[in-house]
């Protein structure tokens, strides 16, 4: 690395639109921050972008003096990714522009929307696409690494709802990718990550969704969860494509629905989606409402940008967290077991057990057609925790998802790239398995110099790469 002179960041300052901060500077702290409180880095210039222009200059810039680059979102990396030591942060958060074609059906987003603002623009058209359920979370890194939400039994992942790509290389060139441009690099896109390039914009397929939607949560005493997840077990396989279930293993939140005795005890929970006719999902949800003896069923019609936000109060910014996290192929007793002795041995009162029922159109799209990994039916689990910033020990916090994630690798199959924790290139390894090499070879082809390595890093092949 070579340290910029005062007079080429003065250039720099001239050639650039946003704001650049250096440490020390008015609101250079702020913008560090991420969503993971336990993250604390300090780049030697954060470059806070006004558009994609600002992006190609700042990698050339980066380019030029050999810094170390790491891109901004919604900075919700779990491992604080978004933001680097030394080197250049290159933030799109100020990128806000979305467009919505309503007779189309699409939408076009810059790449530091977040996902509540994209859905409070296609919502009054009643229109959506599959899109997390943390509503702060960036549209960019959900969408690169795969992108699972509520819709994706009826609409499929995100990366299959993915149109097109307006990207910044290596080389700091801007160029427009889609099926038709380069449709290897789509293939890319649609589940590589972050490995090529700079997502400045970001085109999406809508569906009819909402505004209304028929969903929730129930819960039931933790002491029922072996009971809950054996019917889901067998009742997710044929279970209608328009059924959205996300299963949740934590204390109960103090939310309007939680009875005062409840809250901060530990339950078991579905938050249930219906994403067809509103009429038919009370006759959908119906299986699932009979299980054991609920203490909550709050499953009812809602906004759906409500259902997209529900969430957001159990993950706020600046608290410490941490996860890991496989792909189950089934919910068998001896998973179930796991789950029941890992939250009796919880050491935070945020350790939770969430997951999401992977099926219905995710399954039915050929495997070849994106890098994301698995689309079996399954279950995508993860085992997350958190605690305070003054916590005197969090390294037991973060041994008991450790010691959880051990106890079922004999069940598990992989894991989706955007929960990898820290396993580095096993991890994207176990992600992406077979699909490894083809990544490799697209990352020699469109980044030989690993530029961007602040990921789940895929390293470029070492072979020659032909074309």
């Amino acid at each position: 690395m070579t340290t910029p002179s005062e007079t080429s960041l003065a250039a720099l300052r001239a050639a650039f639109r946003g704001a650049l901060l250096r440490p020390g500077e008015e609101g250079y702290d702020e913008a560090r921050r991420v969503w993971n409180g336990a993250i604390d880095r300090r780049p030697a210039l954060i470059a806070r972008c006004a558009g994609a222009d600002d992006v190609a200059v700042a990698v050339r810039f980066a380019r030029e003096y050999d810094l170390l680059v790491s891109v901004r979102g919604g900075g919700h990396s779990i491992g604080g990714l978004s933001v680097c030591d030394d080197g250049l942060m290159i933030d799109l958060s100020l990128m806000k522009a979305i467009r919505v074609d309503p007779g189309a059906a699409t939408a076009s987003a810059a790449g530091g929307v977040l996902w509540g603002e994209f859905d409070r623009a296609t919502q009054p058209f009643g229109l959506a696409t599959t899109g997390g359920l943390i509503s702060h979370t960036g549209i960019g890194g959900l969408t690169l690494g795969g992108g699972l939400g509520h819709l994706m039994r009826r609409y499929g992942l995100t990366v299959d709802n993915l149109l097109a790509v307006d990207l910044v290389t290596a080389d700091g060139q801007q160029v427009h990718v889609d099926d038709e441009s380069d449709s290897e690099l789509m293939w890319g896109l649609r589940g590589g990550g972050g490995n090529f390039g700079v997502a400045t914009r970001f085109e999406y397929r809508l569906h009819p969704v909402g505004p209304m939607v028929y969903g929730g949560p129930i819960f039931w005493p933790l002491e029922e969860m072996a009971e809950i997840l054996g019917v889901v077990r067998d009742f997710m396989p044929s279970a209608p494509d328009d059924l959205g279930v996300t299963i949740g293993i934590t204390a109960a939140p103090p939310a309007p629905f939680i009875p005062l005795e409840r809250v901060g005890v530990p339950a078991m929970s579905l938050i249930l989606v219906w994403a067809g006719d509103p009429k038919g999902g009370a006759d959908a949800i119906a299986p699932l409402r009979r299980i054991g003896s609920p203490f909550t069923d709050a499953v009812r019609p809602v906004p759906y940008v409500a259902i997209q936000s529900m969430l957001d109060a159990g993950a706020p910014h600046g608290r410490h967290y941490y996860w890991k996290a496989h792909r189950l192929p089934e919910l068998s007793d001896e998973v179930v077991a796991i789950f029941t002795e890992r939250m009796t041995a919880a050491t935070s009162p945020f350790a939770q057990i969430t997951g999401w029922a992977v099926g219905g159109a995710v399954s039915r799209i050929p495997a070849d057609s994106a890098a994301v990994g698995d689309r079996n039916p399954g279950f995508e689990m993860s085992l997350a925790t958190a605690w305070m910033p003054n916590d005197p020990n969090p390294d037991r916090h973060k041994a008991w998802a450790r010691d959880g994630w051990e106890a079922l690798v004999p069940h598990a199959e992989g894991v989706y790239a955007n929960f990898i924790s820290d396993e580095g290139a096993a991890g994207v390894a176990y992600a992406y398995g077979g699909r490894l090499a083809r990544l490799q070879a697209l990352k020699a082809r469109h980044d030989p110099d690993n530029v961007f390595r602040m990921n789940h890093n895929i390293m470029p092949a070492t072979a020659p790469v032909a074309g």
